[in-house]
């Protein structure tokens, strides 16, 4: 049996309460606890206890303390099941106090994963540039299970996926006007395919993708290409410094028609 000597709230945490106990050696720090388990266990100065209640008051506090910890995880921003998990086993809690904990905040809907699917996939296509593909990717690194993300992507219209791509591309298209439009389109659909978007909205989004100034600005781009080819080939002349330019021309996404206006034209 130990007996309770003083109760004192702590300095750096007002919801915590030191608890002096006697074990028959004088007064000495004994434990301390969460409010809530103070009132359940109505600890009070001259109090007794024994072993088990002891054990049990000890339990119970450590329930609150993981509680408390993933609360204030919780307070930076929404988290998946599985991050809180991960997080309370870095902070080398027991397996039993996580559950606990977790099955709490989740009947206080704290923790919902499919609420937290809904904010995740929201706050990205507002603040970043990504399709479905890299949304369900990173929600499935999150612990989020499959059938909860496809469900809330599915409930996103082909169109609003097809809108977003076709403003980064209005956006992007007028950018690397060194290139041909070939080179320039293969290099935005292969950062549109990082970004996860799928083929089928990509294809559809570059459908209808114009650029009214396409014809000029490949000329331009040609024209610049044409002559870093030029000085890398001037030491050769005629027919072989010719198919060297058509060549080079051709595999930076010219066509064949422009090749030959651009050379006539040199």
């Amino acid at each position: 049996m130990v007996a309770i000597t003083k109760i004192e709230v702590q300095k750096k945490n007002k919801s915590r309460y030191s608890i002096f106990v006697n074990r028959g050696n004088g007064e000495e720090y004994g434990f301390s606890v969460d409010e809530d388990v103070l009132v359940k266990y109505r600890l009070q100065k001259g109090q007794e206890i024994n072993e088990k209640e002891l054990r049990d008051l000890l339990d119970a506090d450590e329930e609150r303390k993981v509680y408390h910890l993933a609360i204030h995880y919780l307070s930076y921003r929404m988290r998946s099941r599985k991050e809180i998990r991960d997080y309370l086993i870095r902070k080398e809690k027991e397996e039993k106090y996580i559950d606990i904990a977790i099955k709490k905040l989740e009947q206080e809907k704290w923790l919902d994963d499919r609420e937290f699917t809904r904010a995740y996939i929201q706050t990205k296509r507002l603040t970043q540039v990504k399709g479905p593909r890299k949304l369900k990717q990173e929600l499935m690194t999150k612990g989020v299970n499959e059938e909860i993300i496809d469900a809330h992507l599915m409930e996103i219209p082909v169109e609003e996926w097809v809108g977003e791509v076709r403003k980064w591309l209005e956006k992007k298209g007028k950018q690397d006007k060194r290139l041909s439009q070939r080179s320039r389109k293969d290099k935005l659909v292969g950062q549109l395919y990082v970004k996860g978007y799928t083929e089928a909205i990509i294809s559809e989004a570059l459908s209808t993708f114009e650029n009214e100034d396409q014809d000029r600005e490949e000329w331009e781009a040609i024209c610049y290409q044409g002559e870093k080819i030029r000085k890398k080939y001037r030491q050769l002349h005629g027919w072989e410094y010719n198919q060297k330019c058509k060549q080079a021309l051709y595999r930076k996404g010219f066509s064949i028609d422009m090749i030959e206006q651009y050379l006539q034209e040199e």
